[in-house]
């Protein structure tokens, strides 16, 4: 795989690439019985599903609002209506498991003089409430939220709110690392060096943009920097 060149600051996608969405589920898997994988599946679909539409009818509302209006969806969709249940899993979601590889990879990071960036759909207080919980503040140098910007990604806004936020002027210089390929080809239409983790393997979507590079673990990032 070759290395990608000219690269000053690594910047990733929170959820699915750091932090594990489905952890608040898995929790409490067994409250929830043969709903747990819908749940998990429903609820991280419609949460897209509504970044997305607001960006579209001007309509925003934090992700933190997002997150819940999309848990109410897939709890009354599945018809699960225990009491507290959404509440509990509303504040596990402020608390979600990092992967295993993040912490090591963001280390391997720093030692090689990059800088560290997270930039995500995530409101400040989601993410600040993420990374702390994960241990990962002292490995991020700067955390970034599409609230300075009031649009979700994929929007042009928000990977244009990174460069000028990291006071860089060109974005190859920033490696863009996202699980999801819809916001990892986002990123590199928009001109970052992408790589795309495919933890569990995945096509591509069909859109404009195509990542530089193709990891299954972020154990593999810092060879390529």
């Amino acid at each position: 795989m070759a290395k990608l060149e000219g690269v000053r600051a690594c910047v990733f996608d929170a959820y699915g690439t750091l932090f594990d969405v489905g952890s608040p589920v898995s929790r409490l898997a067994a409250e929830l019985g043969d709903k747990a994988a819908d749940l998990s599946k429903l609820w991280r679909q419609k949460q897209l599903e509504y970044t997305w539409l607001r960006s579209l009818m001007g309509t925003h509302a934090d992700f933190w609002h997002v997150t819940g209006d999309a848990l109410d969806f897939a709890l009354e969709a599945l018809g699960i209506n225990e009491s507290g249940l959404r509440d509990e899993l509303m504040t596990l979601y402020l608390k979600l498991d990092a992967y295993p590889d993040v912490l090591d990879a963001l280390t391997a990071l720093k030692a090689r003089s990059k800088r560290t960036a997270i930039l995500s759909n995530g409101s400040p207080s989601m993410l600040d409430s993420a990374v702390r919980a994960a241990g990962l503040d002292k490995a991020i140098d700067m955390v970034l939220s599409v609230e300075d910007v009031g649009i979700y990604k994929p929007s042009r806004r928000v990977y244009r709110h990174a460069m000028q936020k990291m006071q860089i002027q060109d974005a190859p210089s920033i490696c863009f690392v996202s699980a999801n390929s819809w916001d990892a080809q986002a990123a590199a239409q928009f001109g970052f060096q992408v790589v795309r983790l495919a933890r569990s393997g995945g096509q591509d979507d069909r859109l404009p943009g195509k990542a530089a590079a193709r990891i299954e673990s972020l154990s593999e990032l810092a060879g390529l920097v």
